[in-house]
């Protein structure tokens, strides 16, 4: 999933008001946060493989340290823990972020063929393969991502301009990625798609700057 993630972080601020939705984004996203990195080190392995999959030619070779169960649970817990002490902001946001970052598995799950690791050595990989079945992948992300959108302004108004336009722009920006991302060519290589995983801190950067222009609504 892509916008699937987002889709959580967005609603996760209806119990999280506290946080911000750049802290929330970079919870839902560590994973692919990490992952381009690993590939770039030779930590992890990705291929190009068109046809792999109905939706989407990368071959994830090799990525238990940032994609599996056992990896994310730790990731998450390290990353509550470092929030809260930093923000003092005491357990509940902890947990939230935590569950976050731990929801990438889940997500990833259900749409990546059996390629998901639960241990950090690779020994047993599921995937329930919905990349292979666009006409439930494509309506069940997208209705997740509406889902999350309709929570957040629910839940948060803008102050001004920026927290109004800014969050629209964001919106508009991550579909067209998703689109992109779905109707275009395979990428070169996969040193060019751990690169270009790169752009997710363009993302992360956008939501603490469309939250600081917006507030919680009164009443919630």
């Amino acid at each position: 999933m892509f916008i699937g993630h987002y889709a959580l972080a967005l609603a996760a601020k209806k119990i999280a008001p506290q946080v911000s939705l750049g802290v929330l984004f970079l919870a839902c996203q560590l994973a692919d946060i990490i992952w381009p990195n690993l590939v770039l080190l030779g930590i992890e392995a990705l291929e190009i493989e068109p046809g792999i999959t109905v939706m989407t030619p990368l071959n994830f070779v090799h990525y238990p340290y940032s994609h599996s169960l056992v990896a994310l649970i730790l990731w998450g817990a390290i990353f509550g823990a470092v929030y809260a002490l930093l923000r003092r902001s005491g357990t509940k946001a902890a947990i939230i972020i935590a569950v976050l970052v731990l929801s990438h598995w889940v997500l990833d799950v259900l749409t990546h063929r059996p390629d998901m690791p639960i241990t950090l050595i690779d020994s047993s990989l599921i995937g329930f393969g919905l990349w292979n079945f666009p006409v439930v992948a494509v309506p069940l992300e997208l209705l997740l991502f509406g889902a999350g959108i309709w929570l957040y302004i629910r839940h948060t108004k803008p102050l001004n301009r920026q927290g109004s336009i800014g969050f629209w722009a964001l919106i508009l920006f991550l579909l067209v990625v998703y689109a992109a991302s779905l109707l275009g060519p395979p990428p070169p290589s996969a040193t060019a798609v751990a690169w270009s995983g790169q752009a997710l801190w363009l993302v992360i950067a956008w939501g603490f700057w469309v939250d600081h222009h917006r507030v919680k609504r009164s009443g919630d």
